[in-house]
């Protein structure tokens, strides 16, 4: 679907997607079999198609995507970010294929409307728990969000979670030395489970509380998003869980 703002898919008064189109399920199976392009490896994703302002040919890169939102839901974080963070690459990384189309919407839309800005953020659709790898290079990214991913709070669909033991040796590979990982939830016994698993985790350290308070993206990660913001609304309690990725030590005898 090409932007255009004579369609009946775009409000009149922002000139943005309408959101009431591209209602999709709040939960999808991420061990589903769903087809869609992956790269074959890093060097082989487009980021003319993603950046075409910035890089008018892939063969011409010269910098990488350094943030990535995992679940990025309709891209309010992203959006958020995109100005935060004008120079630095980021891309989101959603299952839904109406959500991962509504977030395209958006940003070919900020871009018409404000030429000189978000033209560092996009989205793709594909599953993060299985293509990671294809997307990234090893100590490519500064930052990770993991905000208020599906629960699955049977222990049988444990394996379906976002945040596990073996993911995490994933996610520590393309995080680079001190790059950051930021989850919240407002599920209490997921935050814990989060929690747990990063504590248990050699190459993670949290952060102390002082650097939270001084990371302006702590604060956003909890407001920005769409589900964050209904959460406030709603009065509900959330549970944020931030991690520096370190060196691993080894030990000698």
């Amino acid at each position: 679907m090409m932007w255009n703002e004579a369609s009946p898919y775009i409000s009149k008064t922002t000139r943005l997607p309408r959101k009431c189109f591209y209602r999709a399920r709040a939960h999808s199976n991420p061990l589903s079999d769903s087809y869609f392009p992956v790269p074959i490896s890093p060097c082989h994703v487009d980021y003319a198609f993603h950046f075409p302002q910035l890089f008018p040919s892939s063969n011409k890169v010269s910098k990488k995507i350094q943030f990535a939102d995992i679940g990025c839901g309709f891209g309010g974080l992203l959006i958020s970010l995109s100005t935060l963070f004008p120079d630095t690459l980021m891309i989101g990384m959603e299952l839904r294929d109406k959500v991962t189309e509504y977030v395209k919407e958006r940003v070919l839309a900020l871009r018409v409307a404000h030429p000189n800005q978000y033209q560092n953020v996009s989205v793709v659709r594909t599953i993060s728990m299985k293509y990671i790898p294809n997307y990234f290079e090893k100590g490519q990214l500064s930052k990770m969000f993991f905000l208020f991913p599906d629960p699955h709070f049977k222990e049988k669909n444990h394996r379906r979670c976002v945040i596990s033991p073996h993911l995490l040796n994933e996610y520590a590979y393309v995080l680079g030395v001190g790059g950051i990982m930021y989850t919240i939830t407002d599920v209490e016994e997921l935050g814990e489970w989060t929690k747990a698993c990063l504590e248990g985790h050699p190459m993670f350290e949290a952060l102390i509380d002082e650097e939270l308070e001084a990371d302006p993206v702590v604060k956003l990660s909890s407001s920005a998003t769409e589900e964050g913001q209904k959460v406030a609304r709603n009065g509900g309690q959330t549970f944020q869980v931030v991690f520096r990725c370190i060196v691993l030590s080894v030990c000698s005898e």
